[in-house]
């Protein structure tokens, strides 16, 4: 199973796995809730496919990050959360 988990490194950065489903939402919000108060950078070059739950989750983080006044940035979206961004006018998530 490719998990967020794993890719978490000691400057609070990680990368989305290709397949953004209800599985990988579930995932991608316990790893947030464990990293808040912390800048966090996401990668997003591998995204395939991005179901509107995991924008949820990432659009809250984003809101939440901000609020705390800790970084959030989404990094190399790829092609697909491009398109899934722009279909839900989640616009903020881009850089």
């Amino acid at each position: 199973m490719g998990g967020i988990l794993e890719l978490f490194d000691s400057d609070s950065s990680f990368a989305l796995p290709a397949k953004m489903d209800v599985d990988a939402a579930h995932r991608l919000k316990g790893t947030l809730l464990r990293h808040r108060n912390q800048p966090l950078s996401i990668d997003a070059s591998d995204v395939q496919q991005m179901s509107t739950l995991c924008l949820q989750v990432l659009l809250s983080a984003q809101k939440s990050w901000r609020r705390e006044g800790n970084g959030f940035v989404v990094r190399n979206p790829s092609p697909a959360f491009r398109d899934s961004v722009a279909l839900l006018g989640a616009e903020t998530l881009l850089p």
